[in-house]
């Protein structure tokens, strides 16, 4: 049997400015807070997980929190994040709500055969809503501002900037086991979008790989994506990975324990940093559901830092 990647995993961005990143984010878009972390590589960053009402794989977005300056946009980049929805008319509630909010967006329009709008935080992190008639599950957060008919399902379709596609191609296709689906014009610019496909398919397993030659590179700071993720079931299906990776003689970090999910990580052609990562423990491994995101969680490794960590933080009320 191929060994198959399920889906979108997570992604994580760059935010500057965290108290306002947890204000639009929670009370804007209506995402359920479910992990405030910090970053375990720099520990003097918070790192902070939205996702839906259960914190289900594939609906994390995830934000690093850095004092850096805007990002510089371009292409060798993640150049848009989708956030799936459920219909038309919740596509049309959204528009009603970000002109209401003053919320930088767009017009609702025809993206590769689906219903999109696109709208940007106030750092110009670039999203799209697309919606989702794949009929996959919906978990609502009963606490949030937005009716659970509206509320967001989850990640996907995520959008790539290349300037040259071909062994980017070659990567998704032969190490990564994608399938090029549909390709439609780029609704941005020249030249067209390439679809992937993961698995089963649909918006929330897709990768779109826009070819834009005569873009300048990007350079990451704040309302830049940080890299995207990729789901594997389990730690035997992500050990199988890293086989992979190391028979093709890709370079990765080789595994790494996150706490909430495994993790391995490499760069694709372009440069842009992926990730495979494992559906579980998930994050109520070291607190409740019900109470996930409302005290600073941290790893068995770093807790005997705590006191430490805790006061190098700024306050994000």
């Amino acid at each position: 049997m191929t060994l198959q990647l399920t889906g979108i995993h997570h992604l994580t961005a760059i935010t500057a400015n965290a108290p306002e990143n947890l204000r639009f984010y929670t009370q804007t878009l209506g995402l359920r807070l479910v992990k405030k972390t910090v970053n375990q590589d720099d520990t003097s960053a918070y790192h902070l997980f939205y996702a839906d009402g259960l914190a289900s794989p594939g609906t994390d977005l995830t934000f690093f929190d850095w004092p850096v300056g805007h990002e510089r946009r371009g292409t060798h980049s993640v150049s848009r994040t989708g956030l799936r929805i459920a219909s038309l008319s919740t596509l049309e509630w959204w528009k009603a709500r970000f002109a209401d909010l003053k919320v930088k967006a767009g017009d609702i329009r025809d993206v590769g055969g689906r219903a999109t709008l696109d709208f940007e935080d106030g750092e110009g992190q670039r999203f799209r809503l697309t919606v989702d008639n794949a009929g996959a599950p919906s978990n609502p957060w009963e606490k949030s501002p937005v009716p659970a008919e509206h509320q967001i399902k989850g990640l996907g379709p995520i959008t790539l900037s290349v300037p040259d596609i071909r062994n980017t191609e070659t990567v998704l296709v032969h190490v990564m086991n994608m399938a090029q689906t549909s390709t439609y014009p780029n609704p941005d610019g020249a030249g067209d979008v390439h679809v992937f496909s993961m698995g089963e398919g649909g918006p929330a397993a897709e990768l779109h790989v826009a070819v834009e030659p005569d873009m300048p590179a990007a350079h990451q700071g704040a309302g830049a994506v940080h890299h995207v993720a990729f789901r594997a079931p389990d730690v035997e299906a992500l050990h199988a990975w890293t086989e992979r990776l190391r028979g093709f003689r890709l370079p990765s970090s080789g595994e790494v324990e996150r706490f909430y999910f495994r993790s391995l990580y490499f760069r694709e052609p372009n440069g842009i940093l992926f990730e495979i990562a494992t559906d579980g423990p998930g994050f109520a491994v070291d607190e409740p559901l019900e109470t996930l995101g409302e005290s600073l969680s941290l790893p068995p490794f770093l807790e005997p830092r705590r006191t430490q960590i805790e006061a190098r933080l700024k306050p994000l009320a």
